[in-house]
């Protein structure tokens, strides 16, 4: 028999509620939490994260807009409670950012909203402020159509990340 990691174990003998608001806690997005949770029990972490990513392919503009509405803004901490929460601090608590960073995060930020209607979501984990300047630039470019589909790989990125973070 193989040890499951502790996460792993928690998730696949959780009830479905809970298994449920731990997808959810990765990802709002009802369809995907559910497919993920409904996946269990998971031999290993490698095949949760597997059936994590291909059911969120593709994230409806829908399911895009929804999660979107739940995501602090970037550079700025989540005022909310709750296990979502907690994944963003954790993600942004690598972003070391200096006054003139936030000031032009805030900037760009107010930028994009107005461009698109939503806030600049990006994998924070793993960069640091001057990537995140410089890929808000880059997407400012970009068009509405596109910058959908960018938003949504990056909404996959970040669900497949915290559960794997909750899993592990």
């Amino acid at each position: 028999m193989v040890d499951l990691p502790d996460g792993l174990a928690r998730f696949n003998g959780a009830s479905p509620e809970d298994a449920l608001a731990t997808a959810m806690s990765c990802a709002a997005v009802p369809r995907w939490a559910r497919d993920v949770a409904a996946g269990r029990p998971y031999p290993d972490v490698a095949a949760a994260l597997e059936r994590a990513r291909g059911s969120a392919v593709p994230f409806t503009d829908d399911e895009v807009g929804a999660a979107l509405a739940r995501h602090p803004r970037i550079g700025q901490r989540p005022t909310t409670v709750g296990r979502d929460a907690e994944h963003s601090r954790r993600e942004q608590s690598g972003v070391g950012v200096d006054p003139e960073s936030a000031r032009r995060l805030e900037e760009g930020n107010r930028r994009y909203e107005d461009r698109f209607g939503h806030v600049f979501l990006i994998r924070a984990a793993g960069r640091d402020a001057a990537e995140i300047l410089a890929a808000l630039e880059e997407r400012l470019g970009n068009d509405p159509a596109t910058e959908r589909r960018v938003a949504a790989e990056q909404l996959r990125e970040i669900a497949v990340l915290r559960l794997e973070g909750e899993l592990s």
